[in-house]
């Protein structure tokens, strides 16, 4: 069995990780954190896994809980995880960060985003961006995973294939997103409220939100040049689920059948990513619950626009169910180990 480790094990990202650990046939929890709730067990503070996890949250030195780990994911803050990753790396544990603080390579780019020093520099070149569609092979030998976003993950799966086979026009991309309020996090803020929220559709971050320039390095990775994006999130009035509407200008004349095996092609070994039929399109009520990704395509022949949708579950495939899925990478186990479930509906 090998040894995992949450800090930050009481955030939505955190508990995550816990119900979908506690069902890892290979995996031993040895410790969970948690400032707030230290000294507290974890299904008195969440009781839908009472008789599923028997722990209680501790406030552990980074070094002594790497000495009982092998993997350590840290669901911290921005900010928090540049302070501890250091020292778990330092103590032999590898770690998964789903924090913001590894997945800019430059400096001072996440300085001018994020508007904070960044007090870990050294590890940015190290950090390896954890989307495993995209960077299997980088992940496995890796010490840190930089765990991508939940945006920037539904974005490059959209566009990766497009962008690889020169078919669109890169200075056309427009990407328009909406997500669930648990994307927000788990603190209290007015905004995220339910009276707030219920019933209200609303844009926000324009027009910097802070994923744009982990989007950005992204897909200028994957079509090897420098791509500038226009990206817009939206806040949806549900708790779970992001929906990415990705719009490009085509520069090779392909039809919609032909789009579509360009992706069942690209995809074809990546278990997690589901293109969808002609005639079909992402609901994200169709991936709740899960590692999964749906795809749809649509094409604009008026305008000459490829219309690429991608749905995810924001807490899953956009987070813990990711983290899990690198790490299941790091430890040489076979990758959807733990992830199969199907999606939890309606």
């Amino acid at each position: 069995m090998h040894k995992v480790a949450i800090v930050g094990a009481s955030g939505y990202t955190g508990v995550e990780l816990l119900r979908i650990l506690a069902g890892h046939p290979e995996v031993e929890i040895t410790g969970v954190t948690s400032r707030q709730h230290a000294g507290k067990n974890v299904a008195d503070i969440f009781p839908f896994l009472q008789s599923c996890l028997n722990f209680t949250f501790e406030d552990a030195d980074p070094r002594e809980l790497a000495q009982r780990s092998d993997v350590i994911f840290t669901a911290v803050p921005h900010l928090a995880a540049m302070q501890l990753v250091p020292a778990l790396l330092d103590a032999g544990s590898r770690v998964v960060d789903l924090s913001a603080d590894f997945r800019l390579r430059k400096c001072e780019v996440y300085e001018e985003w994020y508007q904070s020093e960044h007090t870990a520099t050294e590890l940015l070149q190290e950090a390896v961006y954890g989307l495993p569609e995209l960077f299997r092979d980088q992940i496995a030998s890796a010490r840190l995973i930089a765990n991508p976003g939940c945006y920037p993950t539904s974005a490059a799966l959209a566009l990766a294939p497009l962008l690889e086979a020169s078919q669109i026009d890169q200075q056309t991309i427009i990407i328009d997103s909406k997500s669930g309020v648990s994307g927000a996090g788990r603190t209290v803020r007015v905004d995220t409220l339910y009276c707030e929220v219920s019933e209200g559709f609303k844009a926000y971050g324009l027009p910097r939100h802070r994923h744009t320039p982990e989007i950005e390095q992204t897909l200028s990775s994957l079509a090897e040049s420098t791509i500038k994006i226009s990206f817009t999130p939206h806040l949806l009035p549900v708790s779970r689920g992001i929906l990415s509407t990705c719009y490009a200008k085509l520069i090779r004349d392909i039809d919609l059948s032909g789009l579509l095996q360009l992706y069942r092609e690209y995809y074809a070994e990546d278990v997690f990513v589901r293109v969808l039929p002609e005639g079909r399109l992402p609901d994200v009520n169709q991936v709740r619950g899960s590692n999964y990704c749906n795809i749809g395509l649509s094409l604009d022949p008026r305008t000459g626009r490829v219309i690429v949708l991608a749905a995810l579950d924001n807490l899953v495939k956009g987070a813990a169910g990711q983290a899990v899925q690198n790490m299941n990478l790091l430890l040489g186990l076979n990758e959807g180990m733990g992830l199969l479930m199907p999606p939890v509906f309606p």
